[in-house]
């Protein structure tokens, strides 16, 4: 009895080398690549003694693309962004359009003061400012060891 590898230990098949190939660069493209990954913003969220920070990186987008929403204790942040490009030349017409979106949600803790939150857009950085509630502020004291 003869064994046969089908496999060569890369992931490609030892019978049809250039077949793995083919799909591996088809899906490696940046075209293809670009347009079959979701992208969600990077997030930063910090707590001080009186506030929750939330900063969420979303370069090319303007204030107005924004939509920032309280339902109980879930903040909501979405944006949408569309663009057209048109170009009339000679002997053609060229027209191609750019869609992009994202949703993020964040569970605000029971601490969150939800009638006091600021948000800002400067330089590509959103940033989220969750005022803590009074008896929250109060809570945290250092205790003494006897």
């Amino acid at each position: 009895m003869a064994l046969v590898k089908f496999n060569d230990g890369n992931g490609r098949g030892v019978l049809n080398p250039g077949f793995g190939d083919i799909f591996e660069s088809f899906f490696n493209d940046s075209f293809f690549s670009d347009r079959m990954i979701s992208r969600v913003p990077a997030v930063n969220i910090c707590e001080t003694d009186g506030e929750y920070h939330i900063e969420l990186a979303a370069p090319g987008l303007k204030k107005e693309d924004f939509k920032i929403n309280l339902d109980r204790n879930v903040l909501n942040i979405s944006a949408e962004k569309k663009t057209e490009n048109a170009e009339n030349n000679k002997k053609y017409n060229r027209r191609e359009y750019s869609y992009s979106s994202f949703v993020r949600s964040f569970a605000l803790p029971d601490s969150a003061d939800d009638a006091n939150i600021e948000a800002e857009y400067t330089d590509g950085i959103l940033r989220i400012n969750v005022a803590k509630k009074e008896e929250a502020k109060m809570a945290s004291r250092e205790i003494s060891v006897k």
